[in-house]
């Protein structure tokens, strides 16, 4: 008889020695805290303090506090256009403490950005401009800024909303804002919003007094589309025909009469004299309702419709006067750039 015990093979992981391999702290890190200090570190060295007022603080005029991102390596610096207001002394301060003068190229009140150009600085560390159509709820986003005057300053969250509308300093409408729970705080404004990616995807701008994690960023094409006007123009080129009006709902058997679906226009409160509106024969009372083809549902939807792709265009223009239809033809100028 064969005997096979002497040929059996015990598989038993009980029965097999193995050496424990060395424990890298950096492995224990989850990708969420992996991501954010990636972002950290690629991003955090191009935000920048922006503190405007005199630098020696006087009880005439006080300083101010907030931050910005670098975006190009010759000294372009976005902000918030509330943070630089009309400071006279801008100076900006990076990570390792240095300290230079700049100057406003340009500010856009309707958006609240503003550009600055460093003096006398070169090959800055710089952050990109991303797309942020390509965003999505739930996404990971992190800010970085200088809130309260912590200097260098890191929160994350996550996209909690896409396309919101809010009411600037101006008090036009920003479209397109982007909604975090990254927690902001004072001194955050102009600071960047940043994709995993390291890319800049919004400029963080408001943040809600009483809400907890309800906080706002300027989305990056908005930036982009602002920077680009500020660079060629010196100021954000803007339609204009020389109105006042307000939101009103329209009367129903106003719509039916005129075979409208509106059930909101734009109410002309006060016409500017001699302005477009005025030659154009439009009158306080009279509600748009229709501009170039697009439907008017309200003021903020008639002053989007009048951009830069309008000045010095006729536009027709559809408004109920006294419960008519009426179709006027407009000729809009170019607004005056905010100073």
């Amino acid at each position: 008889m064969l005997d096979f015990t002497s040929d059996i093979v015990d598989d038993a992981p009980s029965s097999r020695t193995t050496e424990s391999a060395p424990v890298d702290d950096r492995a224990l890190l989850d990708a969420y805290s992996n991501a954010v200090i990636d972002v950290t570190d690629r991003v955090g060295p191009a935000v920048v303090r922006v503190e405007t007022g005199p630098k020696t603080p006087n009880g005439r005029e006080r300083g101010g506090l907030g931050s910005g991102i670098v975006i190009s390596p010759d000294g372009l610096v976005l902000t918030n256009s509330h943070v630089v207001g009309s400071a006279k002394e801008i100076r900006l301060r990076d990570v390792e403490g240095h300290v230079g003068d700049a100057r406003v190229l340009g500010v856009d009140p309707d958006t609240d950005l503003a550009l600055l150009r460093a003096n006398g600085v070169r090959d800055l560390p710089y952050a990109a401009l991303g797309n942020s159509k390509t965003l999505r709820r739930g996404q990971l986003v992190i800010a970085i800024g200088n809130p309260l005057g912590f200097e260098s300053t890191v929160t994350a969250g996550v996209v909690s909303a896409l396309g919101r509308s809010i009411r600037s300093v101006s008090g036009r409408t920003i479209e397109d804002v982007i909604q975090t729970d990254a927690a902001l705080n004072p001194g955050n404004s102009g600071g960047p919003l940043v994709s995993s990616n390291a890319e800049v995807i919004g400029i963080n701008t408001a943040i809600i007094n009483g809400a907890q994690g309800i906080c706002f960023a300027v989305a990056s094409n908005t930036a982009q589309f602002v920077l680009s006007e500020i660079i060629r123009h010196g100021y954000v080129r803007r339609a204009f025909i020389g109105v006042a009006g307000q939101t009103a709902p329209v009367p129903r058997r106003h719509a039916v009469l005129a075979g409208v679906e509106n059930k909101m226009g734009a109410l002309l409160m006060q016409i500017e004299q001699d302005g477009p509106a005025a030659k154009a024969g439009l009158l306080p009372g009279d509600v748009v309702i229709k501009l170039d083809g697009v439907e008017i549902n309200g003021v903020d939807d008639l002053i989007r419709v009048l951009d830069r792709d309008r000045i010095g265009r006729r536009l027709a223009m559809d408004v109920l006067r006294l419960g008519r239809l009426r179709a006027i033809d407009i000729d809009p100028i170019e607004r005056k750039p905010a100073r």
